[in-house]
């Protein structure tokens, strides 16, 4: 068997298997894969942002934010239908995504984290003082019937469970497609060479700017659905956009960084462990977030690539590259050589692809 047909055999359990589970598994637990699916939506945008752009970020808990808000708002006091707030949400977190991405082209690495933090820390203020729910507080519940089955066939936590599926598999093909277009080469160019791909021709600043407003959008979207999910768009407490940025930023890395699997896996994990470590301990609730930050620490030593760098270790241990197979997906869309390469060979970066024996002189 090959590497393609594996890839193929994979990809149709997996698919099979992700339509099957709101069948097999009880509401609570679909609504927690509802969950994993919203936050790996969420880590996919992350995802093109730092692994295939370089450019690190914690504060996607803002954008996040700011699409469960948006979606909030205009349900409970617009009477709007949840799908037609989707892209309004998306559309308004690109927005702040700019705002915040042309100014932090001035600064990168740590600096630029440091930006992106504070981004977080200052939302949840912002939500408090201009958002006020019923109560009063910076907190939205939209009416529930707002989120029932369009179909008679299926339970609410089933057709949420797959609306989410079907919202993320999108969002997953787009991000597929645009990591093997002119777009995604430049990105990459931009994380390994920023200086050989502006010497030909790559707009730093449009690239830069751009991943941004893409990244924040997967976030809005992801934060509508949240929405539904989660029944509330919640600001009252300071520490939750905090949060919810380091948890895409560990489900991106424990998936692995620049992949498209990567992220889906590490929000499962993530969403997954959270559920099992919370109250592990009767009677000691607070050991929770040490039991489920020892975890992780030890699922990277494990697996410093994460799950799907481990994942590929194993396959070349049992399924060796042929002469003549494509490299995997990440490969094929870091190491295109005339993203970035001049006929002089400028730009080569740190992993271009060495020369095989046949094109050696």
């Amino acid at each position: 068997m090959s590497r393609t047909h594996l890839r193929i055999a994979l990809g149709v359990v997996v698919a099979a298997a992700a339509l099957y589970a709101p069948y097999y598994f009880q509401p609570t637990m679909n609504q927690e894969l509802s969950r994993a699916l919203y936050f790996a939506v969420a880590a996919m945008g992350l995802n093109l942002l730092t692994g295939f752009n370089g450019q690190v970020s914690i504060g996607h808990g803002a954008f996040f934010g700011v699409g469960a808000f948006t979606t909030a708002i205009l349900m409970d006091s617009h009477g709007m239908t949840f799908e037609l707030t989707i892209p309004l949400a998306a559309l308004l977190a690109a927005a702040v995504g700019v705002l915040v991405g042309i100014p932090a082209l001035r600064v990168r690495g740590l600096y630029l984290a440091l930006v992106t933090l504070g981004l977080a820390v200052l939302f949840p203020r912002i939500g408090q003082k201009y958002v006020k729910g019923r109560g009063g507080v910076a907190l939205v519940r939209p009416d529930r019937d707002g989120f029932d089955s369009l179909l008679d066939a299926l339970a609410n936590d089933q057709w949420q469970y797959l609306e989410c599926l079907a919202i993320a598999a999108v969002l997953f093909l787009l991000a597929y497609n645009l990591t093997r277009s002119r777009i995604g080469r430049a990105m990459v160019a931009v994380r390994d060479q920023e200086v050989a791909a502006s010497t030909v021709g790559v707009n730093l600043a449009r690239v830069k700017v751009g991943a941004f407003a893409l990244s924040a959008a997967y976030a809005g979207v992801a934060g509508s659905l949240s929405v539904m999910v989660d029944r509330a768009a919640d600001a009252t407490d300071p520490t939750v956009a905090f949060r919810n940025s380091i948890e895409f930023l560990v489900a991106v890395v424990i998936g692995g960084t620049a992949t498209i699997a990567g992220p889906a896996i590490g929000a499962l994990v993530v969403v997954l462990l959270r559920r099992e470590t919370d109250g592990l301990i009767e009677g000691k609730e607070v050991l929770s977030p040490a039991i489920f930050g020892a975890a992780l620490i030890a699922m990277i030593y494990v697996l410093p690539g994460g799950v799907v760098g481990g994942l590929r270790k194993l396959t070349d241990r049992i399924l060796p590259a042929r002469d003549g197979e494509p490299p995997g997906p990440v490969a094929a869309a870091a190491l295109e050589p005339e993203a970035v390469a001049t006929p002089g060979g400028a730009g080569a970066g740190p992993h271009t692809r060495a020369p095989t024996t046949k094109e050696k002189p």
